[in-house]
């Protein structure tokens, strides 16, 4: 079975949806770990209620996140790590530790609107400010960028003439867990295929 670890650095909603599909047997996956770079996260306080394994990783915890990470994820016998809002570019020891299986959601039809400081809030004012028609949800694997790795998975979603930079914001967060999970799932059957899962 596959065993998912999350980075998360704030709210962790994608990371809760994954979960709580999990848990109903709507996902055939187990969620193992939360690792947050934020002591104060709310992610944090939810994963141990439901009694996942957490931890804090950044600068102020060790001299080496990167390596601090991996070492997690080895340890655990993770082979999907699921972005959740985490604010960090990952490290190439994560990287090698499951073998490039990490999954990120952007709030945008990538290559559009990424890289470097385009998230939340700003992707969509960037949507909104080029008149955009359409918007929507890209599924990439991680690599050494921000918003850079492949695109396994895009959905597309409408902007109306009406629609104000919140409306764009509301629209894509209601659709990402859904289509989160959706996209974990074709990767469990083999729909989707990242690399050699680690086993």
């Amino acid at each position: 079975m596959i065993k998912i670890a999350f980075l998360a650095s704030h709210n962790g909603s994608a990371a809760r949806a994954i979960t709580m599909a999990c848990k109903t047997g709507d996902l055939s996956a187990e969620p193992i770990a939360l690792i947050t770079n934020n002591a104060g996260s709310n992610a944090l306080l939810w994963a141990e209620e439901m009694r996942l394994k957490t931890a804090i990783v950044n600068a102020a915890t060790t001299p080496s996140p990167d390596f601090e990470i991996a070492r997690l994820l080895k340890d655990n016998s993770i082979n999907l790590v699921v972005c959740s809002g985490y604010m960090k570019l990952i490290g190439p020891e994560v990287i090698k530790a499951v073998n490039g299986a990490i999954l990120n959601v952007h709030p945008a039809l990538l290559p559009k609107y990424g890289g470097k400081g385009m998230y939340g809030r700003h992707v969509h004012q960037a949507v909104f400010n080029a008149k955009d028609k359409e918007t929507g949800i890209t599924i990439h694997m991680v690599d050494d960028a921000y918003d850079h790795g492949r695109t396994i998975a895009q959905k597309t979603l409408p902007v109306d003439v009406t629609d104000s930079v919140e409306d764009i914001e509301n629209k894509v967060k209601a659709a990402e867990p859904d289509f989160y999970i959706e996209t974990i799932r074709k990767i469990i059957s083999g729909e989707i295929f990242l690399n050699e899962i680690k086993q």
